[in-house]
């Protein structure tokens, strides 16, 4: 996919270093990499007609807000053809935050974020148990989360 995007080094460099720190300002960015804070703007314009760069996202403590829950649940669908009704159905549902159709046991895994256990009945209860395709879930609290992170992004050739 790479090859068709014809990205370089710089390009690679650009978004390692805007994934660990989205607020550095393109001149810093610039004298970090070498070359003009002007450069760095034109390759995230680059980056983001591309779809490369699908914007600049805000990292919150969802703790520090309430949101004391987090979930993951495992849906069963009646037939894999019922996936993208299913998703659009789950899609409306916002304490649902990841979305992946996946292998193996469950047609689909969800990621759902809720303030308490009360909120999280009432997703599974009158949420998920009217959307017509699922055949069941299985749900999977967290309790603790070690490790959140972005891939280490390298050009083809290193």
């Amino acid at each position: 996919m790479s090859a068709k995007l014809n990205l370089d080094k710089l390009d690679y460099q650009i978004i390692q270093e805007m994934m660990e720190d989205a607020e550095i300002s393109y001149a810093d960015l610039g004298k970090k990499l070498f070359v003009s804070g002007g450069t760095i703007h034109v390759r995230i314009k680059k980056l983001e007609e591309l779809k490369v760069v699908k914007g600049k996202k805000l990292s919150v403590d969802l703790k520090a807000l309430g949101y004391d829950v987090i979930a993951f649940i495992g849906v069963y669908l009646e037939k894999s053809s019922l996936y993208d009704t299913v998703a659009k159905e789950l899609k409306k549902i916002p304490q649902i935050v990841r979305l992946n159709y996946t292998t193996g046991n469950y047609s689909m895994f969800a990621e759902i974020v809720c303030k308490d256990i009360q909120e999280l009945r009432y997703v599974l209860h009158d949420e998920l148990q009217k959307i017509k395709g699922i055949e069941r879930t299985e749900t999977f609290i967290s309790l603790e989360e070690s490790l959140d992170r972005n891939v280490v992004v390298l050009p083809e050739n290193c």
